[in-house]
């Protein structure tokens, strides 16, 4: 029961029953009122303040007041001092007790982690198709004539790209980190060799044609092409020895970005190990796409140089972009991005290169032919000089109607 004094006009009191509490399993404790009944001794018909102070705030304990009511203290702060948290614990709102701090990496429970993980299997299990589909038509005019042998090693090295990016999911570990960037220099090295080696042989065989240019191919027979991509990539794993002999990278708990979450990352040891090792691939990379592009237009490339330039356009882009995103992000997320750039140069390569010869060997057979081969780049040599046309006489119609709305124009040049 709820008790209240009432004051009566003799000056006697009484107490009389305004209220009670309810308890029960279910709905806990329930507080009835029946405030009508109620007797304030003011006019203001509220709750007074209490005279007690108030709670102390955490740090501080109580000290009684002599003379005055029990209820009435001063907080006075504890003598000792704070500690601080161990490494991976972090302190509670209260600030009385060490909790351990949240983690985060990329993991391969996370939604995020999952996607990526899918696709690196899925990029390998299509070069593991494509592979297939070139080792059962190794004998059709149109593998052979894009140099076979290197083709099965582009088609291994993408595989090993692919299976690396899985390196960059996950806890890291000593032995994740150390290997992860090893074997994505080597295996985009391995990559880009077979390319710029393809590349070459390309341009060595349209010399062939020309008088007195047999001299040059048998600078590129199969073993100086096994040789060449031999010589580039062990270069990148020296690069990679010595990274991992002098600066390796370990795995570091970063809490620079939050103070109550422990960032799982791997630091690189040596940036400009790190730094080299990107460069060796750029400077690959940018050979086989000066090259190919030189040889674009030459008559024997059977659009091989053509299909190279557009995939190295499309490799040169993406580590490009990656760069400065990679530079910005931080703890799992730039894992990600180093991981999406991976499979998106990975995915690039493998469709430009291999897509247009897979849709001939499986759905055009009439085209896998020599002479549906020399057809074809007899009719692509049309067609360039069709729309090159085509493009010049637009080129010129646009630059009259500039002159005729008497556009204000000095000079106007086109080069057709």
């Amino acid at each position: 029961d709820v008790m209240n004094w009432l004051w009566l006009p003799d000056g006697s009191t009484k107490v009389q029953n305004v209220g009670e509490i309810k308890g029960s399993a279910f709905r806990g404790e329930e507080l009835i009122l029946d405030e009508d009944k109620i007797f304030w001794n003011f006019n203001s018909k509220k709750p007074p303040r209490s005279v007690c102070s108030e709670s102390c705030p955490p740090g501080t304990h109580m000290v009684r007041r002599k003379g005055e009511p029990k209820c009435c203290f001063d907080c006075i702060p504890y003598s000792f001092e704070c500690t601080s948290c161990p490494e991976d614990f972090w302190s509670n709102p209260k600030r009385d007790h060490c909790v351990p701090k949240k983690t985060e990496f990329l993991s391969y429970h996370e939604p995020l982690g999952i996607c990526l993980a899918a696709t690196s299997l899925l990029g390998t299990f299509i070069c593991a198709v494509v592979l297939g589909i070139f080792i059962y038509h190794r004998t059709t005019p149109i593998v052979r004539a894009n140099n076979s042998e290197l083709s099965f090693q582009l088609l291994l090295s993408l595989k090993l790209c692919f299976l690396c990016s899985l390196l960059f999911i996950g806890r890291p570990r000593l032995w994740t980190c150390q290997l992860r960037h090893a074997a994505f220099g080597i295996s985009f090295v391995l990559c880009v060799s077979c390319i710029l080696v393809k590349t070459m042989v390309v341009l060595a065989v349209f010399k062939v044609s020309k008088p007195g240019g047999g001299a040059s191919l048998k600078w590129f027979g199969v073993t100086q092409q096994r040789g060449t991509v031999l010589f580039l990539t062990s270069i990148q794993a020296a690069i990679c020895t010595a990274w991992l002999v002098f600066s390796s990278p370990f795995p570091h708990k970063n809490s620079q970005y939050h103070n109550d979450k422990i960032i799982f990352e791997c630091a690189v040891g040596s940036s400009v190990c790190f730094a080299v090792l990107l460069g060796y691939i750029g400077v690959l990379a940018f050979l086989s796409f000066l090259i190919a592009f030189l040889v674009r237009n030459l008559p024997d490339s059977f659009n091989e140089a053509k299909l190279i330039t557009f995939s190295m356009l499309i490799f040169c882009a993406v580590w490009v972009a990656f760069v400065p995103v990679y530079v910005s992000s931080t703890g799992n997320r730039a894992d990600a991005v180093e991981v999406f750039a991976i499979l998106a140069s990975s995915f690039g390569l493998l469709f430009t290169l291999f897509g247009p010869k897979c849709y001939i060997i499986l759905m055009r057979p009439e085209m896998n032919t020599k002479k549906a081969i020399i057809t074809c780049r007899k009719l692509n040599k049309n067609i360039y000089n069709t729309f090159n046309q085509i493009y010049c006489t637009l080129k010129k119609l646009y630059t009259f109607a500039l002159i005729f709305s008497n556009a204000n124009i000095d000079y106007v040049t086109y080069n057709c």
